[in-house]
């Protein structure tokens, strides 16, 4: 039977009960008075009362019927309004006691228990007053400590260089945006997780590095301090699964300045130095080449140098030996030169470029170009969103050299910047017009090969030169009618900026946590570990429909992470999944995912082995969790993973806190705890809906002394829905 079928037999048993309970006790009493009588009056009792029980038998229990149904829903009205409604008002008690936003008590019931509730919503509302008055009087004496932060967050977040903090145990207390970039391209799963499955606070390193190569790391670095010294540090590169050389500094991490004080974290410096290997690599092979290649021509040479030395050497040999002598000379100028084009080629791919504005380029280009000629620069309006891979230096010396060439040689050219998108690169124009007629082509083509000099300055770079430093073209393009014309430049686009940069205030609250310094060795699964101790990965799934052992399949996963108490919206998974099957229209309306949103996207075999390492060393949570988990245990052989950390299910939890309330669905529990519900039906936005719904759960389980792992476990399990099976 359902549950909403056992709530309504209960309310009818409610209403019938009480009226079978009042014929019992009447029937009872009538039974106990007639066995007291002598036999003669029961006798003539029971013959006076035969006539009438048969006459109007119906009459009396149509009469008891309806005192029954009277009685029944007296007491109906009278336990809604003074039993039902209490329980009511003492969990929204508790929801205002642990949550001073949350949504005031509904007032319900008698006049008396209404009033109290309006009493209770006047005491919320004094210790809401009182609690804003201490939130803005500690945030007044913390400001200092809150600008230390922000200005630590700041020089982070600009810094160019990956940088993560640990503690002992090797988890991530702090990481800047490059960190988190970096470890975007090391992801085995960078659609889906976006590197958080390998970076996270709270997460552990040795999902990247080796917990040996840590080790030895910081054993290193004690040996050191122990010996006077008091800075401290080692490098080591380690690879990754997908093959990428990471070079990484450690240094400790200690929480004074005495040379004493015990090490409690590390820091990392991180650099991708795969390209800057393999460049190095195949300049070695190229030497290598180059030596083995000169050694057999020197031979050939010296042999043929051997025999000419004869004077009796006939001519026909003696001219088929110097021409050994001169093939192996032009071979060997041949290999030195194909040497310098390919190293010459490796510095400029090699170069540092970096990302920049494309209006900021053209802006600070044209005030250079100003400052050299005296001339103003007309610029058109550029794409806020192009950013390009630079470098800006090289590349405004180019094009205040050409400025001034122009200006020297037309006199008083319309000299004019524009930028402008070309598919996956961008235009960028040095246009000039002159009505004193056009420069020769010769000359104006002559200019880019020549080593720029503007004003005293000289560099021996050409125009050419920094085009493929850029990997780059240019070319001369004339207008129609000869008179204008414009110097092109064909520039890399920056890759990822707008992704890759965090948003504005985005990385500094989301990216540290120096409460983790203190995290205990203790095993994250145990059921001994408080509540507010253990991290969580809260999620949900979007399905093709609701029989996972029919043949229904997962289409969306979503997750974000919850980490000393606090919801990290920045590390999320989200992925869509291509189910290899159709996707029902019934369901496409509750979710919205058309079956073209999900073709080509990674199927469910690869997508959860990066979900497994998402939720690596946390507990699971989920609404009515059971579900979604099925679908999980069913795709274990296809994926290779088993997901058999704890799981805690907020709908379990909410029957534990709420015991009172009719429904636990999520909009529900939602409003109960005054959680704004958004982006509802998609895995990721019920993710963190159900994420912010658990941690108000939280301190009212602590309220009913529900305070470790183990216990909201045991406690779960003496709920209704926990019988439930999929």
């Amino acid at each position: 039977m359902s549950l909403k079928g056992r709530v309504a037999l209960g309310r009818a048993l409610a209403v019938l009960v009480p009226g079978a309970a009042l014929a019992l006790w009447l029937a009872l009493g009538a039974g106990f008075l007639f066995v007291a009588l002598e036999p003669a009056r029961r006798a003539s009792l029971a013959d006076a009362l035969a006539p009438l029980v048969e006459s109007h038998g119906m009459m009396l229990v149509l009469w008891w019927l309806v005192a029954s149904l009277g009685a029944g829903l007296l007491a109906r009205h009278l336990h809604a309004g003074h039993v039902e409604a209490v329980a009511r008002l003492a969990d929204a008690t508790r929801v205002l006691a642990s949550d001073a936003a949350a949504p005031p008590a509904p007032p319900q019931g008698s006049a008396q228990v209404r009033a109290l509730a309006e009493a209770v919503n006047a005491l919320a509302d004094q210790r809401r007053a009182l609690k804003d008055d201490m939130t803005r009087l500690v945030a007044e004496a913390s400001r200092d400590v809150a600008i230390q932060r922000d200005q630590l967050a700041a020089l982070m977040a600009e810094l160019q260089q990956s940088v993560v903090v640990l503690n002992l145990e090797g988890r991530i207390l702090l990481y800047n945006a490059q960190a988190r970039a970096l470890f975007r391209r090391l992801s085995q799963a960078p659609g889906g997780a976006g590197g958080a499955e390998l970076i996270g606070l709270g997460r552990s390193i040795h999902a990247v590095i080796d917990r040996a190569l840590i080790a030895h790391a910081r054993e290193t670095i004690e040996h050191r301090i122990a010996r006077g010294d008091v800075r401290a540090s080692t490098r080591f590169v380690t690879t990754t699964p997908l093959g990428h050389l990471i070079q990484v500094l450690l240094a400790p991490v200690r929480p004074g300045t005495d040379a004493a004080c015990a090490i409690n974290g590390f820091v990392l410096l991180l650099d991708d130095i795969t390209e800057e290997y393999e460049a190095r690599s195949r300049q070695d092979r190229s030497w290598l080449d180059l030596s083995e290649a000169s050694r057999a021509s020197f031979a050939a040479m010296q042999a043929a140098l051997d025999m000419l030395d004869y004077p009796d050497l006939e001519l026909t040999d003696r001219e088929r030996f110097q021409a050994v002598v001169r093939d192996e000379v032009s071979a060997m100028s041949a290999r030195l030169a194909a040497l310098a084009a390919d190293a010459s080629q490796d510095l400029k791919t090699r170069w540092p470029l970096q990302d920049m504005l494309g209006a900021d380029l053209i802006a600070a280009a044209a005030r250079r170009i100003a400052d050299e000629t005296g001339r103003q620069v007309g610029t058109e309006e550029v794409d806020p969103d192009i950013w390009l891979s630079v470098d800006s230096f090289a590349l405004m010396e180019a094009l205040t050299f050409l400025a001034t060439q122009l200006v020297g040689a037309m006199g008083e050219p319309a000299l004019t910047l524009r930028l402008s998108p070309a598919g996956a690169r961008a235009h960028l124009d040095l246009a000039f017009h002159s009505a004193g007629g056009a420069t020769p082509g010769a000359t104006l083509a002559g200019w880019q090969t020549r080593p720029m000099r503007t004003g005293d300055t000289a560099s021996p770079l050409s125009v050419r030169d920094v085009v493929e430093r850029h990997g780059g073209e240019l070319w001369l393009e004339h207008a129609r009618g000869g008179s204008s014309a414009c110097f092109r430049f064909l520039l890399p686009v920056a890759s990822g900026t707008a992704q890759e940069l965090p948003a504005p205030g985005e990385s500094r609250p989301a990216y540290f946590d120096f409460d983790l310094f203190a995290a205990s060795a203790q095993s994250r699964e145990s059921d001994e570990r408080l509540l507010s101790e253990i991290a969580y990965t809260v999620f949900d799934t979007e399905t093709t429909g609701l029989d996972p052992a029919g043949g229904d399949e997962i289409i969306q996963i979503g997750a974000t992470r919850i980490v000393n108490g606090r919801m990290l919206a920045s590390e999320c998974f989200d992925q869509l999944v291509d189910p290899g099957r159709s996707i029902p229209e019934a369901g496409i309306a509750v979710h919205g995912i058309r079956p073209e949103m999900v073709r080509g996207k990674p199927s469910i075999a690869q997508v959860l082995p990066a979900f497994h390492a998402f939720a690596a060393d946390t507990v699971l949570v989920g609404h009515n969790v059971a579900f979604d988990l099925r679908f999980l245990t069913l795709k274990e052989a296809a994926s290779g993973v088993r997901f058999d950390q704890p799981v805690l299910d907020t709908l379990l939890l909410a029957s534990i806190v709420h015991p009172g309330e009719d429904s636990h669905h999520l909009e529900a529990m939602a409003g109960r705890l005054g959680v704004t519900v958004s982006g509802r039906h998609t895995a990721l936005g019920d993710a963190l809906v159900t994420a912010e719904i658990f941690q108000k759960l939280l301190p009212l389980l602590r309220q009913r002394g529900i305070l470790t792992l183990g216990e909201a476990r045991a406690a779960a399990q003496s709920s209704y829905y926990a019988h439930l099976r999929y």
